[in-house]
């Protein structure tokens, strides 16, 4: 019999874990949300009404928001490190490599704010760095194989693609709301410098902005906070 009161009382504690894994998971995706839209400023109280749970568990899962906004970044960090992984599981170097770049940027397309998420408080900068250090290696590796396959020129290193992205995840910020897949055009241009050699020019994937669009999207723009 006692032991199986014990067994008992194990069986009816693991329901309970299982609902507490399912609100933290309610609570993140509830959070990304809401900072995707309203920025860092959302309330607590705002992502508890969104994953349909009290504040009172929103607190006990993250005791304060910047908990939550470190745990969002380890789960976003995670999904761009398999991203890269994955890239490099292609058998062409090439395409594994413009794959990489397009899903990168898609992620960053549909998550207006997981820059703000990586770059906010005064972890922003330690944030970034350790996604860069997790990063870096599989990129490297990526350029690498391109560049002994001759697909990709030989001058590349990592940090001339990580500026390549930074450089269109500006144009995805300023053109969201304008052409929110210009991005693509832009990358195609882009990855005809990359070549090491081609042809002729790709043809790009959506039209150009015209006039009104350009000048939409440049009104966007804002200065860095210093």
């Amino acid at each position: 019999m006692h032991g199986a009161s014990a067994s008992s009382a194990s069986a009816s504690r693991r329901p309970l874990r299982r609902d507490a894994e399912r609100n933290r998971e309610r609570i993140m995706s509830a959070a990304a949300v809401a900072f995707a839209e309203g920025g860092l400023s959302v309330t607590m109280d705002e992502i508890a009404r969104r994953a349909g749970v009290g504040v009172g568990t929103v607190y006990r899962r993250f005791p304060d928001k910047e908990l939550l906004i470190e745990a969002l970044f380890e789960q976003r960090l995670e999904e761009l490190v398999d991203l890269a992984e994955d890239a490099l599981a292609h058998d062409d170097p090439w395409d594994g490599l413009v794959a990489f770049l397009e899903r990168l940027l898609a992620v960053q397309a549909c998550d207006r704010g997981l820059k703000e998420v990586a770059l906010s408080t005064a972890h922003g900068q330690e944030r970034v760095r350790r996604a860069r250090g997790r990063l870096a290696p599989v990129v490297r590796t990526l350029i690498e194989r391109a560049q002994a396959a001759g697909v990709l020129r030989p001058d590349v290193v990592g940090p001339d693609v990580a500026l390549v992205q930074f450089m269109l995840a500006a144009v995805i910020d300023y053109s969201a709301d304008v052409h929110p897949d210009i991005w693509r055009r832009m990358l195609a241009i882009v990855l005809d410098g990359l070549r090491a050699r081609r042809d002729g020019p790709s043809p790009l994937p959506t039209p150009p902005l015209d006039d009104a669009q350009l000048d939409r999207a440049m009104r966007a723009w804002r200065p860095l906070n210093r």
